[in-house]
């Protein structure tokens, strides 16, 4: 029995544990690459008799989660496979201030885990798989945050434009090929996590906006990780996705 292949960072806690979560199904293999295992993941992944694989890699060093991920694709047997979905979802959100006041270290770790790595990993995915035939897709978790600018979040913010504009090249580059794979860059909603909690606890000296985020959950407008992660895949499960590279859950 051939099944689908799903490949997703950032699996370890918050909406990226959730997505994985309920991909443990029937007709299903996972590959989880977070900095921590997550022995609960693994628990559910055996009770579900879903294939589980958790690598545990810092993606601040995106290159050689990519080398790897490039040399373990190129042994797996696509005639086994019905389709294959890499979900880029890890991300971090820097030190809440001005870029004045920003450090380079916290720059570079920001851009590392939410650029750089996405954009090495989609290079090695699609690289590795260019000659398969059976059907492709690239989900790269954006933000709001990457399309409408704020203030004291210059890392973050550059870290998901980024990501839409290179998913945009990256679809087009996709569109010339018989059997391209599909690509979007999808904002989730405002979702309750730990980079939440950062944002709502912020000094307000540091962060103009931060009120509005703690309105947010004082309002109780923030989308659960579950809620999110079914929002999110069902997007993925859209006949029409990749149609327009650049998408949001409520769109």
């Amino acid at each position: 029995m051939t099944k689908h292949l799903y490949i997703l960072t950032g699996a370890s806690r918050g909406m990226g544990l959730a997505i994985a979560e309920q991909l443990l199904q029937a007709g299903n293999s996972l590959l989880c690459i977070s900095r921590h295992s997550n022995d609960t993941l693994a628990t559910a992944a055996q009770k579900a008799d879903v294939p589980l694989l958790q690598w545990t890699q810092d993606l601040a060093d995106g290159q050689s989660a990519s080398e790897r991920l490039r040399q373990w694709l190129a042994s797996q047997n696509p005639a086994e496979l019905s389709g294959a979905t890499l979900i880029n979802n890890a991300g971090v959100i820097p030190p809440i201030g001005p870029l004045s006041q920003s450090q380079p270290a916290d720059l570079a770790l920001a851009l590392r885990v939410g650029l750089e790595a996405p954009m090495q990993l989609c290079a090695a995915f699609l690289g590795a798989t260019d000659a398969w035939t059976i059907p492709r897709r690239v989900l790269n978790i954006s933000s709001g945050l990457g399309r409408s600018a704020m203030a004291s979040q210059a890392g973050y913010c550059a870290a998901k434009a980024g990501m839409d504009h290179f998913t945009r090249c990256m679809a087009l580059d996709e569109a010339l090929k018989a059997h391209g794979a599909k690509v979007c860059s999808l904002a989730p909603g405002v979702i309750d996590t730990d980079m939440q909690v950062q944002l709502r606890g912020a000094a307000g000296k540091a962060f103009p906006d931060q009120a509005k985020f703690a309105q947010l959950k004082e309002k109780g407008l923030l989308s659960s990780p579950q809620q999110a992660a079914r929002q999110v895949l069902s997007f993925l499960a859209r006949p029409d996705f990749g149609l327009n590279p650049i998408g949001d859950v409520r769109d």
